[in-house]
Parts: structure tokens; sequence; C-alpha cells
């Protein structure tokens, strides 16, 4: 079986995958000052994972000061805490990132949330149980051997299942009652959805994008990831989905076999939600980190066949045009994390207490820094989480802080992180900061992915 994702690393050069995604603010802080948007926080958390959304309900995977971990939802309008239960993971593997919990609004008013308790039955290493979204009431129950854990998928609950065996597969159930309503042989994840269509990446030595009608399970179309990337491509390096609207984007970062040290194809690409059908391609290039999804404003660098970098690209996410971008020759050499401001319109090179340097991301012109502000990790050197009972190696949602480019020193402000970190949903955005609080804004920004999805 592949290992999905790579350990987050924060070498801004690298292609590793961050975990897949938290919701969180934008900044138009100043804004939001003057309009009193409502907003809230909740330092009684410590958020690990993403944060999940949906009925006025906002949960995530938290963890204790004794090490274990707990789904915890939230009052989305107040972010009061309405319930907590224990939670854990069974065969979801570090690099993936802990697991958040599914939220699934299944109509006639009634929304759940499933996770995975750390209730063993005989063979069963754990068990998936869904709750009443607002009071916590059990629903249903199912025993879990091994598991990424539970996703939303349209009205269902899609659950990756044995993933440790080779009987592993996934499969969809009625969120109400547990009913298995279809099932896949193999191991897949949801990267896009909605009541009628899901498309899955299906994890094999040859992964393959497919969409399927949602309750019948009906094969629509197929993609082989290396019709866009190349023969050889290996998920282990990581990945990462965003969607448009139309087309849904796919970064596959590199892996190099540390037997042959040969490097699999990599890169971004796009493909038609209706059909399947490739929209445009950007091989050899990796995504860099701090930045937006990558349907939304991707940045990247060019890797060469003899592994040298390039500049940096800002691209377009509906087309794969470049709308601005860097020589290589402009790259001022190391000790360096990228920032960006809210509009990702200057290419930030912040340096922790020492001036930086910084570039027009339109003409690719240097820029002054003198009072300019970007947003970069707080934490270049993260630990991994000290979790009890379970595989060590994972590390929480990196948070973002902000940097005066001219120093290079951390600001002392409580403006909202960008909205291209952050994503929004339903005019929310919730963000979590380095020490775990929740943070939240409702500031109406339209619907958006956030760098995590």
């Amino acid at each position: 079986m592949n290992r999905p994702h790579a350990k987050v690393t924060l070498t801004i050069a690298s292609a590793a995958l961050l975990t897949s995604g938290a919701l969180a603010g934008c900044s138009q802080s100043d804004a939001a000052a003057a309009k009193k948007y409502p907003t809230w926080q909740n330092s009684e958390v410590n958020a690990v994972s993403r944060i999940t959304t949906g009925a006025g309900v906002a949960a995530t995977t938290s963890m204790k000061p004794d090490g274990t971990l707990e789904t915890v939802a939230l009052d989305e309008e107040t972010g009061r805490k309405l319930w907590s239960t224990p939670a854990t993971m069974t065969g979801r593997l570090p690099g993936m990132g802990v697991q958040p919990p599914a939220i699934v609004d299944a109509g006639s008013s009634q929304t759940v949330v499933a996770a995975i308790d750390p209730v063993k039955q005989g063979q069963w290493n754990a068990t998936l149980v869904t709750r009443d979204a607002h009071t916590g009431r059990q629903k249903w129950t199912r025993p879990v051997h091994s598991t990424f854990g539970p996703q939303q998928c349209g009205p269902y609950i899609c659950l990756s299942e044995h993933t440790a065996l080779s009987t592993a597969r996934l499969v969809v159930l009625d969120p109400l009652t547990g009913k298995t309503i279809w099932r896949l042989p193999g191991i897949a994840e949801v990267e896009w959805s909605d009541p009628n269509r899901v498309v899955l990446l299906r994890l094999a030595s040859h992964p393959v994008l497919e969409a399927h009608d949602m309750k019948t399970g009906k094969s629509l179309w197929q993609l082989p990831v290396e019709q866009a990337l190349g023969e050889g491509v290996n998920m282990s390096g990581g990945w990462s989905f965003g969607s448009t609207g139309t087309t849904l984007v796919g970064y596959v970062a590199p892996y190099t076999d540390t037997r042959t040290k040969k490097t699999s194809p990599f890169g971004l690409f796009s493909v038609r939600l209706t059909d399947g059908v490739l929209e445009w391609m950007r091989p050899s290039v990796v995504r860099v980190y701090p930045s937006g999804n990558p349907a939304l404003s991707p940045v990247v660098r060019p890797v060469d066949q003899q592994g040298q970098y390039g500049g940096f690209a800002r691209l377009n996410g509906e087309s794969g045009r470049v709308v601005g971008q860097i020589t290589a020759a402009q790259v001022p050499g190391t000790g360096w994390w990228l920032a960006f401001p809210p509009k990702m319109e200057t290419l930030g090179f912040l340096k922790h207490s020492a001036p930086g340097t910084a570039f027009n991301m339109i003409n690719g012109e240097p820029a002054d820094v003198k009072g300019a502000k970007g947003w970069s990790f707080c934490v270049t050197d993260p630990q991994p989480l000290k979790l009890t009972g379970v595989s060590p190696g994972f590390y929480s949602i990196a948070a973002l802080c902000e940097f005066d480019l001219a120093t290079g020193k951390r600001m002392d402000s409580a403006d909202t992180p960008p909205t291209w970190f952050t994503g929004s949903q339903s005019g929310w955005r919730i963000w979590r900061d380095e020490k775990g609080g929740l943070h939240a804004i409702k500031d109406g920004t339209t619907t958006s992915p956030g760098m995590y999805g």
C-alpha cells in the first residue's frame, strides 16, 4: 500500500504536502473591524485537524493534555462547545495528518457528525460512531479494523475501511441508518462531491480519478493520473485537490525512491468535472507553502531533470496559465521562508529577525519591503504531536502569523489570516492559531477553498 502523504516540511522549496485542509480567515481585517463582523474565539480546544462545518456546526479533532484525542463540536455562530467525545486513529498514515470528523447534512433538518471512537470490539480496533451534530446523541455505530477516516460525500458518509488489509474497500453509508448504499474494492479518497456525483482518487500502483453516481455507484468517467503527469506516478510524496466549480485541480508531489534514487512524475493538472477531460497540465512543478489552494492561485516552482529549482510562478487555477513570475536568478540565496500579503500580489522572502526581500508577482520587479507585511508559518521547525495510543509522526495543522518583511520580526497583530489560507464556507472563516485555539469571523466572503482544502 502506498503511503499517500509526505511528512509536513516547512522548507518552502520542498514538495512535501501539508495535510489536506483547515477552514479559516481572510485579511480584510481593517474592513472587518470597521464593519463589526461577528467573531468568536475558543481557547478551550487544541484543534490538531482541519475544521469541518455544516448546518451551523463546526467540528474538529482536538488533542487533550494527556495526549488523547477527542471529537469536538462547536456552535458555528458563537464558538460555544456543544459536545465532545473521545476519538482515535487506527490505520491512518502519519503523513496524512490527524483526521477531522465528517459532517453530513442528511436532509429533513437532520445533520450528523461521524468520527472514529476508541471503542474496541473483538477483532475490531475502533468504532465509527455517528451522532446528532447539535446534541451529540448517538445514532448508529460500525466496527472498524483500520481506516483513513470518514468523509462527507454528497448526502452520504464515505469510509475507507480495512486499509491495512488486502480486503481494503470504500463503503458509502446512509448517514441516518448506517446502511451500505454501495461499495468499491481498494483504497479511495473523496476529492469532490455534490448531491449527485462523487469524484474519488483510487490509490493503487496506477492511481485513477473516478467519478461515480452518488446514489448507485455507477462509474461515470475515469482518468488515470499517469495520463496527466506521465508513467510511474507514485502518490507516496503526497497530493492535494481543489475545485474551481467546474473543474478539479490536482497536485501530486514528487517521490524519490530510496532504492533507485529515481523521482516519480509530479505536477499540477486540471480535470473537467462533467466528463473527466483534461483541461490543462503543468508537469514537473512543485507546489510551495504557504500558498493558495491548487484551484485558487497556486504558486509553484519548476524543477528540471537534474533536480534544480527554477524561479517562482503564480498560476491561474482556471486555465493553468502563468499570471506572475520571477526568475531563478532573482531568488535570494537560502535561509528564507515565503510570506504573502492578503491578495498574494507580492512574493516575500522572509528572514527571521533580518531584512527580507520582495517581488511584485505581476511584473516580477523588486518591491520595497519598507512597511510591507506578509503572512508565513508561525513555526518553521514543527514538532510531532505527542499522541497517546497512536502511531508517532502526526503533526497538527500549521498556523500562519504576520511578519514585517523589513525586519523579519513577527508582528503583534490581531489581523485575520488571509482568505487564500483559510478559505470560506457559507460566509464563515474559521482557523486555528498556533496554540490550537479556534477563531472565526463571519465576513460574508464567497465560499472558496483554503490552503488545506
